[in-house]
């Protein structure tokens, strides 16, 4: 047995040019997918999405604090029907990404929803960062979510969006062995890019969120830290409604993530209501799923994606 000192790794300002470059060509942005235009005519695409976390943020951290997991159970019980009331008066579907175990805690909220159209999506089976776990335990919760959201809600899901955009070195390999249409949890662009693996066009349909358009970043509280949802609705307001106004002059896609014990609550729902409401103000303005417009781009594109 050799007493011989194991080297230590390497640090990036050391690293080998074909290490950074390998590093970097994970998950990459491809062609874009921006259609000329939009379903109808439209010049501007429209896509609303929900987070329904609910209790996974304590459990995935092991915290059993009923008060906190109660908070998580407030998306569900008072949030979601809010939710559900204000999409059906506007007309205006929705995709909603599930982890796993908040599905299985929420079975009849996943199938009320699919009924009424809105698309269920893959979130994790319980909110857990894919970085602080082993590439084959993420193949096989995610895997697992998708056997899960397809059994409740009566069909397979079609897309992804991993937990907190945490996306590691092995989620794109994840993404292609589940046949997935699309992703949603890389920011390379505000429109639809289409997924380069090392090189490899993957066929894959790229739907870009961003910090600045979740409603967490501004309302998020956590009781022992200096984290504080300083920010007001109105302030939220404005920034969402600038992010559409650029999407809009530029015929591009806005796309809105949330979350229902986030946004659900009395002072923050309607913030969405009127946001909605200006945006169907505004000429050529088409609303859709995360799949639809998936669907869409890659029908649209030239050559279209498989």
């Amino acid at each position: 047995m050799s007493d011989a000192p194991v080297p230590e790794p390497l640090k990036p300002w050391q690293w080998p040019e074909e290490k950074w470059r390998a590093v970097v060509e994970r998950g990459r942005a491809g062609r874009s997918l921006k259609p000329k235009t939009w379903p109808g005519g439209a010049r501007c695409a429209v896509s609303l999405s929900f987070d329904a976390d609910h209790e996974t943020i304590p459990l995935r951290d092991a915290d059993e604090s009923p008060m906190r997991i109660s908070q998580g159970q407030y998306g569900s019980r008072a949030a979601i029907p809010r939710i559900r009331k204000l999409l059906d008066r506007h007309g205006v579907r929705a995709s909603f990404f599930y982890p796993a175990v908040s599905a299985l805690l929420h079975p009849e909220e996943v199938r009320a929803l699919a009924d009424e159209g809105h698309e269920i999506g893959i979130h994790s089976w319980i909110h857990e960062a894919n970085t602080t776990v082993p590439p084959e335990a993420e193949r096989d919760l995610n895997f697992r979510a998708a056997d899960v959201l397809e059994k409740i809600s009566g069909r397979r899901p079609v897309g992804m969006r991993t937990a907190s955009w945490d996306f590691s070195s092995a989620t794109l390999d994840i993404i292609r062995e589940l046949g997935l249409l699309y992703d949603s949890s890389l920011m390379a662009d505000d429109e639809p890019y289409e997924l380069m693996d090392r090189g490899e066009a993957t066929g894959i349909v790229e739907l870009p969120p961003e910090w600045i358009r979740d409603d967490a970043v501004y309302f998020n509280m956590v009781r022992f830290s200096g984290l504080r949802p300083y920010t007001p609705p109105s302030a939220v307001e404005e920034i969402f409604r600038a992010e559409f106004d650029g999407a809009h002059e530029e015929d591009g896609l806005f796309l809105l993530t949330m979350h229902p014990h986030v946004i659900g609550h009395r002072s923050r729902l309607p913030l969405l209501d009127r946001l909605i409401a200006y945006m169907k103000s505004k000429p050529g303005v088409w609303f859709g799923t995360h799949e639809e417009v998936a669907r869409w781009c890659a029908t649209q594109a030239t050559p279209p994606l498989p």
